[in-house]
């Protein structure tokens, strides 16, 4: 068996003989316990690259894992098919989406196939099919009617090449994400979902989901943001009945509040003089136009500061924004960066009122001083008191005087989903003279898109559509239009874990699967969909089990981000990217273009992206070097969190690996009699290897279980090498090897597998068990920390994995102790040596 004459051949023909025999078929046995293994589901863009393949091949060893060890595993693919690029290539090759989005679908199917992965198939989903996004348009009617959906004027990101609406987090540095367009502020009526009203929960919920890593918690905790704070309230100077409520968290520092800061969509602007209202239009303006930039405008109305009387002006700053808060703050330039930037603009006083608590000199009138240490100073009853003292004293005194609210404010903005696209699903909202606003009957969906369509510009094709807006109102028979806005594609994204759970096409879902399966117990995917895609699914999830549809109230047991593969990146001077195999090396080490001869420039390594040019196509590696290969390699050199270096040299030495494992097989296959007594030290390093080959996978160390595995097969090839008549342990670890190397390698190893004579596919066979007895009992003192700071010292076996280590530590008295009621935020255990254990 040749490996690089005979790849293609044999990996065709075991990802045949999976396919025709249904292996990964998800099995409804009871009597199983069950894994849902899912990776994150692709957009269709036309093909996969070698960046893609990290994700797909760690999913795909976890279910094989979890197969081998008799787990019902849920594992399946789909297609997050709607959006933009669809709607671009219609326009650019005359081609309608659908065509060119099932197309994609077809090509990269085929791809994901030849990678060798353990897809039920059969539960492929694609949401731009009407049989998918029939529910989520029942679903969107049910928050409707729970008034979790409503439609406001708002100002909106509007992207002016793709010319649609983008979310915040759609907007990355003020440019589109998908178009690099410089971002436009514009106002429309937009759908949006309530999630703020779940903002409290998303928020107190990431502290018991200690299967997702800290950093996408933290990411999350920001992007809610919450602040606790208070409102307090200023009359407005000459209107009796106006008053303005400003948000602060910083109440202790009222004294050197020398104005208030409003936004400039505050209801104060309506009683602007008509000389200040003329110049708020050119402000509006300005702020459209440099979006990040710090513009006032001073409004000529005063406040009446609570306390001590005096007239402070209400100015109208950038920085403050209408949907944070009240859309007001009391601006207290001593000891606020931004407050210090306007007051030195507009010459407004500067009053220090904290005051550190050593001898440094504090030029309060260059910088602010913003550390929340001190005491009070130019404080009248507050002069002396240490913050948190002032804090409560000021609280008490403005309570009394009724002008104070406590405030929790999140910096969550509820969800735009409204996009003025045609290739999404329609939301299913009609418009009618008498009965106003009203939702589709669920019995009339899904609400399909139209397929007489031209899509010769970006925008408003549903609205420009000649018939198929218009409809009769299901209340009253007048004539009525449907909402041309399309979904948000993110909605479709945030559900579609249900439905691989429920392929019965009756249910969005079905409570029993859900039971089953929920929640997912891996979910593998990108750091960059940490915040967004993430957030939004939990809060479907919640909205879900609050509707009645299901009862789980998180979506994801476990997420695992996957390191990104990186590449050399090229440039030519006139700063255009070059494809690597366009790059030819000169002898003088210079880099030309190979067609050109133009002088290239060696760039950094950086994330696979077509944008840059950066990518290896994922069929051009199969061609190269075979599925198996490239799956050993983008799980070999790091963990799978870290970033990984593409490197052909590396790949060589995994094919040299590789021929050495099967040169080694054959050996042993060809030996005819063995003896029957087993060796002691193949038996102790086989039994040991199972024990951490098995822990690593379930930790996900999948590159400390390739090691292990290539330790015993070192080990083996020694002990052939030395003897000439075998023990029978050696034939017993050649088989084990490839039951522990299939989730990383199926082909060849199915292969290898059949060549000793096995009649049954590997993927059948049940997980090695190790023998504790034969496992050489060494031991070692571990150092165990606590936040640094050595607490105990404790004697553990060699042959105990990660996890057994980890909750004999957590068992013991001396460590219990300090551990308390706190959270433990982080482990860092170097292995034989120490374990520190970061609290709160």
């Amino acid at each position: 068996m040749s490996l690089r004459k005979n790849r293609i051949q044999i990996e065709s023909k075991w990802q045949n003989i999976w396919s025709e025999n249904n292996i990964f078929e998800t099995s409804n046995s009871s009597l199983k316990k069950r894994k849902y293994i899912l990776e994150m589901f692709p957009y269709p863009s036309g093909k996969i690259h070698v960046g893609h393949l990290r994700n797909y091949t760690i999913g795909d060893v976890v279910s094989r894992f979890y197969i081998a060890n008799d787990f019902a595993v849920l594992h399946a693919m789909g297609w997050d098919s709607f959006g933009l690029p669809a709607e671009n290539a219609a326009m650019k090759h005359q081609v309608h989406p659908a065509k060119w989005t099932y197309e994609n679908i077809s090509i990269m199917k085929s791809q994901l196939k030849k990678i060798g992965l353990s897809y039920d198939w059969q539960r492929e989903l694609i949401t731009c099919d009407p049989e998918y996004y029939k529910f989520e348009q029942e679903f969107f009617i049910d928050l409707f009617n729970k008034k979790l959906a409503y439609k406001k004027l708002s100002p909106v990101n509007w992207d002016p090449i793709d010319k649609t609406v983008l979310s915040n987090e759609q907007v990355v540095d003020g440019k589109g994400w998908r178009s690099g367009a410089k971002i436009e502020k514009k106002y429309l009526n937009q759908w949006f979902l309530k999630i703020t009203d779940y903002a409290e929960e998303l928020l107190t919920s990431l502290d018991k989901m200690n299967g997702w890593p800290e950093k996408i918690r933290n990411m999350q905790r920001n992007w809610i943001g919450k602040s606790d704070g208070h409102i307090i309230k200023f009359k407005v100077e000459g209107f009796d009945k106006k008053e303005i409520h400003a948000f602060s968290t910083r109440i202790e520092t009222i004294f050197g509040a020398s104005f208030i800061a409003v936004s400039h969509e505050h209801d104060i602007t309506e009683i602007l003089s008509e000389e200040i209202y003329k110049k708020l239009q050119k402000f509006q303006q300005k702020l459209m136009v440099y979006k990040n930039e710090e513009f006032y405008l001073n409004t000529g109305i005063k406040a009446i500061h609570p306390v001590t009387g005096h007239l402070i002006p209400i100015i109208i700053a950038s920085y403050v924004l209408a949907d944070y808060a009240t859309g007001a703050v009391f601006g207290c330039p001593a000891h606020d960066k931004r407050d210090h930037k306007l007051a030195n603009f507009l010459k407004l006083p500067i009053l220090q009122v904290i005051d550190n608590d050593d001898s440094t000199n504090i030029d309060i009138m260059s910088q602010p001083y913003e550390t929340k240490e001190g005491f009070m100073i130019n404080s009248s009853f507050l002069n002396g008191l240490d913050i948190t003292s002032a804090k409560k004293e000021i609280n008490n005194y403005l309570a009394n005087l009724n002008v104070l609210e406590k405030k929790h404010i999140y910096k969550l903005r509820d969800w735009c989903i409204s996009r003025q696209r045609y290739w999404g699903a329609p939301i299913p909202i009609i418009y009618c003279p008498k009965c106003g606003t009203i939702a589709a009957k669920k019995e009339d969906l899904p609400i399909k898109l139209p397929q007489d369509v031209s899509i010769t510009h970006s925008g408003t094709v549903l609205q420009d559509h000649p018939s198929w807006k218009y409809i009769k109102c299901h209340i009253c028979q007048s004539p009525a239009v449907r909402e041309t806005d399309t979904f948000d594609t993110f909605f479709e994204s945030s559900w579609y874990y249900f439905k691989f759970a429920t392929p019965n096409q009756n249910y969005m879902i079905s409570q029993k699967e859900e039971e089953q399966w929920f929640p997912v117990d891996k979910y593998i995917g990108g750091i960059e969909h940490a915040v967004i895609h993430l957030l939004y699914s939990r809060f479907f999830t919640k909205v879900l089990s609050d509707l009645g549809y299901i009862k789980v109230r998180e979506p994801f047991l476990s997420v695992i981000p996957q390191g990104m593969v990186l590449h050399k990146t090229y440039k030519d001077l006139e700063d255009n990217w070059i494809y690597p195999n366009d790059v030819k090396k000169l002898d003088d080490g210079s880099l030309v273009h190979k067609i050109t001869n133009k002088t290239v420039i060696e760039g950094q390594e950086e994330k696979m992206s077509k944008s840059k040019c950066n990518v290896i196509d994922l069929e051009e590696g199969l061609e190269k070097f075979g599925a198996d290969v490239l799956r050993l390699f983008v799980l070999s050199d790091t963990p799978i969190d870290k970033e990984l270096l593409w490197s052909e040299n590396n790949i060589t030495s995994i094919e040299k690996f590789l021929t050495k494992l099967i040169n080694l097989v054959n050996i042993v296959n060809s030996h005819i009699e063995f003896l029957q007594k087993e060796d002691d030290f193949l038996e102790n390093a086989l039994n040991s290897t199972i024990k951490k080959v098995t822990s690593d996978i379930k930790l996900l160390n999948l590159n400390l279980a390739i090691a292990n595995i290539r330790k015993l097969v070192n080990v083996i090839k020694e002990y052939v090498s030395k003897n000439e008549k075998f023990s029978i342990s050696v034939k017993k670890s050649v088989f084990v090897i490839l039951q522990l190397f299939n989730p990383f390698i199926p082909h060849i190893t199915e292969e290898l597998w059949n060549n000793l004579g096995k009649n049954t596919s590997l993927v059948k066979e049940k997980w090695p068990i190790y023998e504790e007895s034969k496992i050489k009992k060494d031991s070692y003192i571990l150092a165990i920390q606590i936040n640094g700071r050595l607490r105990a010292k404790q004697e553990f076996l060699d042959n105990l994995d990660d996890e057994e280590i980890q909750k004999k530590v957590f068992s013991l008295d001396s460590v219990k102790k300090y551990i308390g009621n706190r959270n433990i935020k982080k482990i860092i255990f170097v292995k034989r040596k120490i374990m520190n254990l970061i609290l709160d």
